[in-house]
């Protein structure tokens, strides 16, 4: 019999540190581009008790990879290790995951307090045991003036938290992830669940997973951002490295808002020169061999100045907290995040960028 479900058997459940190795898949029977594979050359490493997200927009790839590692599918190509050890034809079951999906998957029939204690039920836990997990759970749910309500009573993100809540109950699974898990909650609730799940993760440090086409759900949750685009990973980091410092084009474009500005340019002896001037950025470029060559800034980092990059201000709009201020440059449009405070030029003016914060692209990717 397999260690790993040997081990669980008997209850000694392993550390859920998880490896992708060299992990690709498609839905198709022959492959013939990069466009035939909804996931590819997934390379990953998350350390036990991590809080990470799939970060990317809709057909990217991230549940795709989500279901791979729960054992939904099975990939085309590639290994899944948990502590080390292959997982790769074990069902969901085996690998003892909690996933929590998008749309709600309850019991109607149920009361709440039945619905999160069936997998603690099913799984022979003492009855007292139960009645203060699930008590722990729906109070951090909002649900303990509900638990003897059937189901099928509730609204949508009443039905959400109950799903929400059966995923979260265990304390026995290997990783707990979540698809989407906010889409039907009320905007005002995504906030303040948001918070209870960074909350408890800090508190039973359990690896959670979680898939979000939304960069404040992700960046607000997890330590570590695995942005994806197109079936590939482009960066992960933490909120920090993804915002300060995009190692792919769309890694600026899709986090933050506005996005980085992307112009662009020329690679001349080592140095970035756009409309004629020499811009400095936090690397020389030391190669030339690109088909498409880009300098990217975001709009924090910009300054209206006497002297640099001229643009004609076209639009200014007050967000109450800063100002947005869309500029044409000869090159294209650039945005530019000024100060609730500060006096905005009329007409033209000119644009300096932190020479630390500013670098240069070719073919999307960062020039190091």
């Amino acid at each position: 019999m397999n260690s790993f479900i040997l081990m669980r058997m008997k209850g000694w459940y392993l550390m859920a540190k998880i490896t992708l190795k060299d992990l690709s898949h498609s839905y198709l029977k022959t492959q013939s581009s990069d466009a035939d594979w909804a996931v590819r050359d997934v390379n990953i490493e998350w350390d036990d008790g991590g809080a990470y997200a799939l970060l990317g927009p809709s057909g990217c790839g991230k549940t795709t990879l989500l279901n791979i590692i729960s054992g939904l599918i099975n990939p085309t190509k590639g290994d899944i290790l948990f502590d080390d050890k292959m997982v790769s034809n074990l069902n969901p079951v085996e690998r003892n995951i909690a996933q929590i999906f998008q749309f709600p998957v309850i019991y109607d029939t149920m009361t709440v307090y039945d619905n999160l204690a069936f997998p603690l039920k099913n799984r022979k836990i003492e009855e007292d045991k139960i009645k203060a997990k699930v008590h722990e759970i729906a109070e951090m749910l909002e649900l303990s003036s509900t638990l003897n309500n059937r189901a099928s009573g509730l609204t949508a993100d009443g039905k959400q938290k109950i799903s929400l809540g059966r995923g979260l109950v265990r304390s026995d699974v290997n990783a707990i992830m979540f698809d989407e898990p906010l889409t039907v909650i009320d905007p005002h609730l995504k906030w303040i669940l948001r918070s209870k799940l960074k909350e408890l993760h800090q508190k039973i440090n359990r690896t959670m997973i979680y898939v979000t086409h939304d960069q404040t759900e992700a960046l607000t949750f997890a330590d570590q951002v695995v942005v994806m685009h197109e079936g590939q990973i482009v960066q992960t980091g933490t909120p920090v490295d993804l915002f300060e410092k995009p190692k792919h084009t769309f890694v600026g474009y899709f986090i933050g808002s506005p996005g980085m500005n992307l112009l662009p340019c020329e690679f001349k002896g080592g140095d970035v020169i756009l409309n004629g001037k020499k811009i400095e950025t936090h690397k020389k470029v030391k190669s030339n061999n690109f088909s498409k060559r880009e300098i990217g800034v975001r709009p924090e980092f910009i300054n209206f100045s006497s002297e640099g990059i001229p643009v004609k201000v076209l639009s200014v709009s007050n967000t109450g907290r800063h100002k947005i201020v869309d500029t044409q440059s000869q090159n294209g449009k650039i945005k530019i995040i000024a100060k609730a405070s500060e006096n905005i030029p009329s007409g033209s003016t000119f644009l300096s960028f932190k020479k630390e914060y500013t670098y240069a692209y070719g073919d999307d990717w960062i020039i190091e």
